[in-house]
C-alpha cells in the first residue's frame, strides 16, 4: 500500500495520475494546503519542504516503508519499482528524464509564478505579469515545436507526459489559448482521454 499525501494542484495530480496508470493500491490523504495543514508537525516528519506531494510506500523493496517528496522524484521512484512509463536505460530513457526536467524546472515554476500573479497576489505587478506571460508562451512554443514530430514528449507515453498535463490542464488559468498551438492542443486531448488521467485528476475526492 502507498499513502499519497496530497491537494488538488498540478504538482499533485502528477502523483495521481501515476499511480491510476500503474493500477496500484493507494490511499489519498488530503492535506488542505489552504488551511496550512501542510506545516503540522505530522507532515514535516513526511515532507521536510513542507510541500504537497509526498509520498509513503509501506511496501518497498528495502523491507521498511519509505517516504519520499518532490513530484519529479516521486514520479522516477515508481516508475522503476513497477518498471513503467520510464524506460529501463537506453536514449529514450534520458529523453524522457530531460522533458521531466523541462517540466521540473520551466513549466511548473513559470506556470505557477503567473497564476501567482494573475490570481493571488493583492495588487496587480505589471512587470511580473508581463515577464510571466511571456516567458509561458515561450514555453509553449517549445512544447508545440516539439509535438510537430512527436506524439508523446518523449518516445512512448512516459512520467514526462503524466508530469506536464496537470499544468497545461490550467492553461486558461495563465491565459493561454490552446488553438494558437494546435499540437500541444492535440497531445492535450490524447492525454485527457486516458482513464487514468482522468481518475487522477480527479484525487483528492474533495466534498
Amino acid at each position: 500500500m502507498i499513502d499519497l499525501y496530497t491537494w488538488g494542484t498540478p504538482n499533485g495530480r502528477k502523483v495521481s495520475i501515476m499511480l491510476e496508470e500503474l493500477a496500484t493500491d493507494y490511499r489519498a490523504i488530503s492535506i488542505n494546503i489552504g488551511k496550512n495543514e501542510q506545516f503540522s508537525n505530522e507532515f514535516f516528519a513526511i515532507s521536510p519542504n513542507n510541500k504537497i506531494p509526498a509520498i509513503i510506500d509501506h511496501d518497498s523493496k528495502s523491507g521498511s516503508p519509505l517516504a519520499l517528496f518532490e513530484s519529479g522524484a516521486i514520479l522516477m521512484y515508481l516508475a522503476e519499482k513497477f518498471q513503467r512509463l520510464l524506460p529501463a536505460s537506453g536514449p529514450n530513457r534520458y529523453k524522457t528524464i530531460q522533458w521531466l526536467m523541462f517540466q521540473m524546472g520551466g513549466t511548473g515554476p513559470t506556470f505557477g509564478q503567473v497564476h501567482h500573479f494573475l490570481r493571488a497576489a493583492p495588487e496587480p505587478v505589471p512587470y511580473a505579469i508581463d515577464r510571466y506571460q511571456k516567458e509561458t508562451a515561450r514555453l509553449y512554443d517549445v512544447l508545440d515545436g516539439h509535438l510537430a514530430s512527436s506524439e508523446f514528449l518523449s518516445e512512448d507515453y512516459s512520467i514526462a507526459d503524466i508530469a506536464t498535463f496537470p499544468w497545461v490542464a490550467r492553461h486558461e488559468w495563465h491565459k493561454i489559448e490552446l488553438i494558437n498551438y494546435p499540437n500541444v492542443s492535440r497531445w492535450y486531448n490524447i492525454i485527457g482521454n486516458r482513464e487514468a488521467v482522468k481518475k487522477g485528476m480527479a484525487i483528492p475526492f474533495i466534498n
